[in-house]
């Protein structure tokens, strides 16, 4: 795989470099509530800037349904950058078309313009093959090379993400290069005791990679809705937590899997629990419990990992060599319920390993929580792309990306 280091001691001044991006930030009407995607790509594009090249980004925000929605728009993420940078960022209000077409022509050596969003054009997610490349084949009219560099993408087999690279000399970009690194420590020569903790609320979208764990893994620990699932397989009551009953046999099998390879799965001893879900636009107070997690009652249902909880889960990861920390242990946005997370947080900075936390909610609460990024060893900038690398999966966006 071709680096961006590699691309700037070819040369690049003069060049139109296409950068597919990961811009997709949460927004709260036109205001972006958290821009550490944005963040991400910056050195990207700066080296590419700083060294004469015409810079042109684009990404993906949200789904939209193949055709323009402002409430979609990329404007608030390009005026972002621009302040980030520090400098002027032009915007096309259109993907391929005359705003496209005319923004790009009008930039000189060093400038960046931002694309409108990838998905307000049906080509760019499209099923069919011909469809996602007569769109790549208009994206490349855009420019002379192609710098990937949207890592929170590259397990989706886009137009700009899988197709567009085969059509222009490509490289991987300093974010990619950096996840990729990332994460081979934590699937060749591991250090070891390898630690992972798992949260979030369904237990069905973490399944393909605890199966891959069970057999890397030394210990897991498992917090969220998910654990509510792994709860009733062991026989206990869950009350009125989330639960998918259809999961409950496979996970029956991965708990004997776990003893059999000598995991050491861990589930909570206590949880916090209310009788109803919180408000998480209000903040307004809940009514937290905390009960043992094998006496929910029926009427509760569980929100966070309850304090002894917490002091478990940092007690198993205080020998860690290596860390690898996807989803949330509880309702964090919500003060209430934002403990069991903020703990388990506050137990990887303390341990002297390796943290690597897994993007989505997780890195989203590192943020919310007030945590120092610089203080992880690696927050990554997707989620579901680290995932699936961690099941073993062939992802689009790196494949297209080797020579």
């Amino acid at each position: 795989m071709k680096t961006i280091d590699e691309l700037l001691t070819e040369g690049v001044a003069g060049k139109r470099v296409f950068v597919r991006a990961d811009l997709n930030v949460p927004l709260d009407g036109g205001t972006i509530t958290d821009d550490g995607r944005i963040r991400a790509v910056l050195p990207t594009v700066k080296a590419l800037a700083d060294a004469g090249a015409k810079v042109v980004v684009a990404s993906h925000l949200g789904r939209p349904k193949g055709a323009p929605d402002p409430a979609f728009s990329l404007a608030p993420a390009a005026a972002r950058m621009g302040e980030l940078l520090g400098t002027g960022v032009a915007f096309a209000t259109d993907t391929v078309g005359d705003s496209a077409r005319s923004t790009v022509a009008g930039l000189a050596d060093g400038q960046v313009a931002v694309i409108e969003n990838l998905r307000f054009n049906a080509g760019e997610t499209a099923k069919d093959d011909a469809e996602r490349g007569a769109f790549a084949d208009r994206l490349a009219e855009l420019a002379d090379v192609y710098v990937g560099d949207g890592f929170g993408a590259v397990h989706r087999r886009h137009a700009s993400v899988f197709d567009l690279p085969a059509r222009l000399p490509h490289a991987a970009g300093h974010l990619i290069a950096t996840e990729v690194g990332v994460l081979k420590k934590l699937t060749e020569d591991v250090k070891r005791p390898y630690v992972v903790a798992l949260g979030g609320s369904k237990v069905s979208d973490k399944l393909a990679v605890i199966d891959q764990l069970l057999g890397k893994a030394d210990r897991l620990l498992i917090g969220g809705g998910m654990v509510f699932t792994f709860l009733k397989a062991k026989g206990y009551e869950v009350g009125a937590s989330l639960l998918q009953e259809d999961q409950i046999p496979v996970v029956q099998e991965y708990i004997e899997r776990a003893e059999k390879n000598g995991v050491e799965l861990v589930l909570p001893v206590d949880v916090v629990t209310s009788t109803e879900f919180p408000d998480l636009k209000t903040k307004t107070p809940g009514h937290p419990h905390t009960v043992a997690a094998d006496a929910i009652p029926a009427d509760q249902l569980g929100l966070d990992i309850g304090p002894e909880t917490r002091k478990l889960y940092a007690s198993k990861l205080a020998d860690a060599a290596t860390v690898f920390w996807n989803g949330p242990m509880g309702v964090f946005e919500h003060p209430d319920y934002a403990e069991g997370t903020r703990a388990l947080a506050q137990a990887l900075l303390d341990s002297p390993a390796f943290t690597v936390v897994g993007g989505g909610d997780s890195a989203a609460a590192v943020r919310l929580l007030g945590f120092d990024e610089n203080a992880f060893g690696h927050i990554s900038t997707g989620g579901g792309a680290s995932l699936e690398y961690l099941e073993g999966k062939a992802l689009p966006g790196l494949a297209a990306l080797e020579d």
